[in-house]
Parts: structure tokens; sequence; C-alpha cells
């Protein structure tokens, strides 16, 4: 108990001994003139702005970009004879103009309308029918599937979709090339994609060189690891 009171007696005596040396070296009468000194000099930071002078419509002409600035205050319009069904806006001043459309190189020599058939369901039915009948016949010595002809098989970027079930278990597991070989032993190099379970390129070929159309049915029959024999049950 003694100790702490002779601390705090020490503590005190010390703190007394600061406060009169700094009143005899005026410290903070120093570090006040020295804020005040900095507060007078220090601009203010406040940006004084101009007074606005209204400007004169009449006097002065309005401001434009580069690419405005020669255009004329209104748009001057023409009118465009029609000599196509079908319409386009065209880039210059003119409103409306009927111009052919162009069309992409794939697309400018097909037919206007799609060459399908207009058959029934019991019709397309007959077709794939006829096809088990075939996979009944060949029996299972081969794996062996059907697939029917839609139109996006024998049209447009003609890309044939296989069953999945049957590329994951007979079919390689990366791209490779896998040969058609047709009811006359010819045969057709096409690009087998993995990922997508189908045939891409070489298919196109093989479907106009077969004139496969939408209804038609083919069987499928896995020869060799990469070689399907391959037989076509037309629709007509």
């Amino acid at each position: 108990m003694a100790e702490a009171v002779a601390y705090e007696e020490q503590r005190r005596r010390q703190i007394e001994a600061n406060k009169r040396k700094l009143e005899e070296l005026q410290l903070h009468h120093l570090s006040a003139a020295v804020r005040e000194a900095t507060a007078a000099a220090k601009p203010s930071s406040a940006k004084k702005r101009k007074a606005r002078v209204p400007r004169d419509a009449d006097e002065e002409p309005l401001r434009r970009s580069g690419r405005l600035a020669n255009l004329p205050e209104k748009p001057m319009y023409r009118e465009v004879k029609v000599n196509s069904p079908f319409l386009q806006v065209s880039k210059s001043n003119a409103r409306v103009t009927r111009e052919p459309l162009r069309w992409s190189g794939r697309l400018a020599n097909l037919p206007e309308k799609p060459m399908y058939r207009e058959d029934s369901d019991e019709e397309r039915s007959y077709a794939i029918f006829k096809a088990e009948e075939l996979v009944q016949e060949l029996g299972s010595s081969f794996p062996i599937f059907t697939q029917p002809m839609s139109l996006s098989h024998v049209t447009g970027d003609f890309r044939l979709g296989l069953p999945t079930y049957f590329c994951q278990k007979h079919l390689p597991k990366s791209d490779e090339m896998i040969t058609l070989v047709d009811e006359e032993d010819d045969e057709s190099a096409t690009l087998y994609l993995a990922k997508k379970a189908g045939l891409s390129t070489g298919w196109k070929g093989f479907a106009i060189e077969h004139k496969l159309l939408d209804g038609d049915c083919l069987v499928f029959q896995l020869i060799e690891r990469t070689k399907f024999k391959v037989i076509e049950i037309y629709f007509a």
C-alpha cells in the first residue's frame, strides 16, 4: 500500500514539473500562432463561377459536332420506285426502298420451297416398320439401329444425330472418321462428333448422293469399329 502511495506522489510531482516547463517555453502559445498563420495564408478551395451571360440566338449559330455540321437542318427525302416484293430500309436518305434481298452463297441455289413430302403419320410409320422388320431378319450378330429421316437430316446443315445409348456403348469416345457403306458397297467417309453423338462432315454428300428425303428410314449396322453398313428404306 505504501509503495502505491509513493508511486502516485512521484507521478504527481512529475506532471507538475512538466507543466512548469511548458509554461516556461510557452509552447502552447507558439502552436496556436502557427495554426492562425497557416489558416490565414491558405487560399479558399471554393471555385468562383463566372456569371453566365445569356446568348442571343440570332447573333451566334448553334455549335454542332463535325459529323453533323454539314447536314441540312431537315432531311431531304426522295421517292424510290418499287421493283421487288422484298422490303429493305436503305442507308441513304430514301424512306423505304424495295430491293432484292442478298442471299448467302449456301442459300442462293436452294429452291424457294423446301423439298419434302406431305405424308401422314401412318405412312411414315410404315417405313419405320419395314426397317424394324429388316433388323429382325439381320439378327444381332452386329450392333444395329434404325434412324428415320427428318428435314434437319436431309436439308440445311445436314447433321445426323445418332442414338445416344448406341454411341456410348459402341462408338469411339473422341472424334473420328466413320465410313458408311451403302448397298452397292460404295464407301463414304464422315466425321463422327463424339460430344454431339452425330455425323457431321461427309454426311451431306451421302444424303444427297442417295437422294434421301424426309420420311425415309435407314438401318445402320456396325460391321467394324468405325464402319457402318447402311441400308435405305425409301418411303416411296
